[in-house]
């Protein structure tokens, strides 16, 4: 499908989403066990800055790249939805740490392992992508868990508002969730553009 000669863009992008799949882990161990969390968020900021020079090595390439394997648009696009993926696993473990946190809610745990499936499809996909592999497949998977997550946000605002919490707690746990949602989100429009990379080079 694609030429061999434009191999360093798919490992590239490779490395991004095995990245991105460490740190949702790591995200998923924090919010289950939540032993030793400012030691979850720096390996989590780690790779958050592995990923940021990653992004920033594949847009110089592409700027002295004459033949790319899809669209440069496509390329950039792809590189910038799933940093964002990053950016947002990065800020839910510093606004735990922010806040303070002792605990995860469980909606919180299980959001996040929604998150860490939705990196690993992810991950799957994108390692397919030179082969065009069944992806469409996997991005349609990305988006059944997404809705798993939009389902499992709802049940832990309506347990915010219904239980005794101070109020304090409340936003700190509402404001948390929702970012945690959002990464969701961030990855429903990676596998969104992937899957209009695949359509487009079929």
């Amino acid at each position: 499908m694609f030429g061999s000669n434009e191999k360093e863009f798919f490992s590239t992008f490779s490395s991004l989403a095995e990245k991105i799949h460490s740190a949702s882990g790591v995200l998923l161990e924090m919010m289950k066990k939540y032993e030793r969390p400012q030691e979850s968020a720096h390996r989590i900021k780690d790779l958050e800055h592995e990923c940021d020079q990653l992004v920033h090595d594949l847009v110089r390439k592409l700027n002295r790249t004459f033949i790319t394997p899809f669209d440069r648009e496509d390329i950039h696009d792809l590189a910038t939805k799933m940093d964002d993926v990053m950016d947002f696993i990065d800020t839910t473990a510093n606004r735990m740490i922010s806040y303070n946190m002792t605990a995860a809610p469980p909606e919180m745990a299980a959001l996040a392992d929604v998150l860490h499936r939705q990196t690993g499809v992810l991950k799957a996909a994108v390692a397919s992508m030179r082969k065009a592999d069944h992806i469409i497949e996997k991005c349609v998977e990305i988006h059944s868990l997404e809705n798993e997550g939009d389902r499992v946000f709802h049940e832990g605002i309506a347990r915010m508002f219904s239980s005794p919490t101070s109020a304090i707690e409340v936003i700190k746990e509402k404001d948390v969730l929702e970012t945690l949602e959002t990464a969701t989100d961030k990855c429903e429009d990676a596998a969104n553009v992937l899957e209009g990379i695949m359509l487009k080079n079929a």
